[in-house]
C-alpha cells in the first residue's frame, strides 16, 4: 500500500498511553501500511522515553519503539526539499505575524513535500501552512 499519511508525535505515542484513544487505535488498525512517522517526531518520542528514569513505562514504550517502529514505519527525513518549503512557509507566516514553532514547521513540510495527509490531535499548529492536509483521527 501505499503511504497516504504522515503521524504526528501525538499520533505516533498514543498507543503508549494507559487509555489510548479508541477511535485513534481504530484509525491506526484501518490504516496500517498506509503512514510513515517524520525523524523529527520519531526524535521526540525517543528523547522523550530516554528521559525517564527506569521503570516500567520507560520499558513499554521502548518495547513499542522496538516492535512498532523501527523497522516497521518509514522515517521520512527533513531533507533540502522540506527545509526548503519550510523556509518559505515560515518566513510567509513570520510576516503574517503568525511565527510557527520550529519543529511544526519541519514536520509540516516533510509532510506537505511528501504530499501526505498530516495527521494530529494539534491541528490549531498547522492551520496557517499553506497547502498542507490536516486530519485530527481524535474527532
Amino acid at each position: 500500500m501505499a503511504i497516504r499519511f504522515l503521524l504526528d508525535t501525538n499520533i505516533l505515542s498514543e498507543p503508549t498511553k494507559r487509555y489510548p484513544n479508541d477511535r485513534v487505535m481504530q484509525q491506526l488498525a484501518e490504516n496500517s501500511g498506509q503512514f510513515a512517522i517524520a525523524s523529527i517526531s520519531y526524535h521526540e518520542v525517543m528523547v522523550g522515553y530516554l528521559r525517564l528514569s527506569e521503570s516500567q513505562k520507560r520499558r513499554e514504550i521502548e518495547t513499542y519503539m522496538q516492535q512498532s517502529v523501527d523497522g516497521v514505519l518509514e522515517i521520512l527525513p527533513y531533507d533540502d526539499t522540506a527545509a526548503r518549503w519550510h523556509a518559505i512557509e515560515r518566513t510567509r507566516l513570520m510576516q503574517a505575524g503568525k511565527t510557527p514553532p520550529y519543529v511544526d514547521g519541519q514536520i509540516a513540510a516533510i509532510a506537505a513535500t511528501n504530499n501526505l495527509i498530516l495527521v494530529t490531535r494539534n491541528t490549531d499548529d498547522f492551520q496557517y501552512f499553506q497547502d498542507l492536509q490536516i486530519a485530527n483521527w481524535f474527532e
